[in-house]
């Protein structure tokens, strides 16, 4: 029961840190579109903080989450 609780604190706390950096950014500077009207949105962001090579630490633990939800399951 303990694997298995400590698993999903392990998935949320990854989770968390995976999404801090848009958590923690503040989106009060509106800017236009071309296609018209305003957006806050950050210009020219892409997907690239999704990337693996800046969020590997939360990929880790996610995993080692997922790791102890398995074997807890099966214990």
């Amino acid at each position: 029961m303990w694997a298995i609780l400590i698993g999903a604190a392990l998935i949320i706390g990854g989770m968390l840190i995976f999404f801090s950096s848009t958590l923690r950014r503040r989106s009060t500077d509106p800017h236009q579109m071309p296609q018209g009207g305003s957006t806050l949105e950050p210009r020219h962001q892409g997907i690239r903080f999704l990337g693996v090579s800046q969020n590997w630490q939360a990929l880790t633990i996610i995993a080692v989450g997922a790791l102890l939800l398995a074997f807890g399951a099966y214990s």
